[in-house]
């Protein structure tokens, strides 16, 4: 099963912030705000929703092809992609901007603090999947990328008959409810935490019943309560989260889980099992300093689905993966 990959590519700057921020906020002069936080520990790694699904997808022994807008200063990114099993011919190179730029600041909580300049990412709406020839495309997930973007490759998909997976994420706050609505409607799969599900049905006003008739299964992660599957007969299966070793950082934990998920479903697994091999593909991001800094360990790994799911799951999961 070939996967395209639509999101975002960008340099992550993350840093860690020794206290708690709810502690510097007062809530009654919120609107004149002026703070400065003294972070911690800055480390600048590859990231962006593209580049970090492509990369676990890679890792796991799929075959992904990225699908987004770089500046020239990708090249370094290119080969850490490709040298994984990453296919970068979606990859549209700007001669105007420079790649995007994530920076976040995680306090001693896990509370975050982030901002995200686009740069060369506003030109992915000049992409199209005919254009990088995806007449192979099983499956196109759509995530955070240009928001115009998103929508064009939403409908081409349904213009070209490629399934797709709808994973709005972060581009919510920005996107009305029209266009929200535009970005899930026929999806196969739609990917959101809890609060983005809250805040996907408050922007377009549809009920869960109405968003279950038009979409085929609703992933929706729950933190450490694990993730919620329902599909559109309204069958749920809930499953926890492995266990953490220890919590580093959260960036591209969803990123994880949903390339573990969809590479898992690409092979033959159930719903199921595709989501307890999603949930120890977060952990593993959970547990380092950045989104692409873990490799997968097979012993290791099973091992670890053994103790959070039982033999059965462990044995399933290991002859795939």
């Amino acid at each position: 099963m070939t996967i395209y990959v639509c999101g975002s590519i960008a340099t992550d700057h993350l840093m860690k912030f020794p206290g708690k921020f709810s502690e510097q906020l007062l809530g009654d002069h919120l609107d004149h705000i002026s703070l400065s936080f003294l972070a911690e520990d800055l480390v600048v790694r590859r990231g962006g929703v593209g580049g970090n699904i492509c990369y676990a997808m890679g890792e796991l022994g799929g075959a992904p092809v990225l699908v987004g807008a770089v500046g020239s200063d990708f090249d370094d990114y290119r080969r850490w992609l490709e040298d994984h099993g990453v296919d970068c011919r979606g990859v549209r190179v700007s001669d105007k901007h420079q790649t995007a730029r994530f920076t976040c600041t995680t306090d001693e909580v896990m509370a975050q603090l982030a901002f995200f300049y686009p740069g060369a990412m506003s030109e992915a709406r000049e992409i199209t999947l005919a254009g990088v020839s995806a007449n192979d495309a099983e499956l196109v997930l759509i995530g955070a990328d240009d928001p115009e973007a998103m929508v064009a490759h939403t409908n081409e998909c349904r213009e070209l008959g490629i399934p797709f997976a709808a994973d709005p994420s972060q581009q919510l706050a920005r996107l009305d409810g029209e266009s929200a609505r535009t970005l899930i409607d026929g999806a196969i799969y739609l990917f959101t935490n809890e609060y983005e599900w809250g805040l996907l049905r408050e922007k377009t006003g549809l009920t869960e019943d109405r968003v279950r008739e038009m979409v085929g299964t609703r992933i929706t992660t729950l933190g450490a309560g694990g993730v919620e599957i329902i599909g559109r007969d309204g069958e749920r299966i809930h499953v926890p989260v492995v266990p953490e070793s220890a919590k580093v950082d959260p960036t591209g934990v969803g990123d994880g889980f949903r390339a573990g998920f969809l590479t898992a479903v690409s092979k033959g697994l159930g719903f199921e099992r595709a989501a307890q091999l999603g949930s120890m593909v977060a952990v593993l991001v959970l547990e380092t300093v950045s989104t692409q800094d873990w490799t997968w360990d097979h012993d290791s790994a099973i091992e670890r689905i053994e103790g959070a799911y039982g033999a059965d799951a462990a044995a399933e999961i290991s002859k795939v993966f």
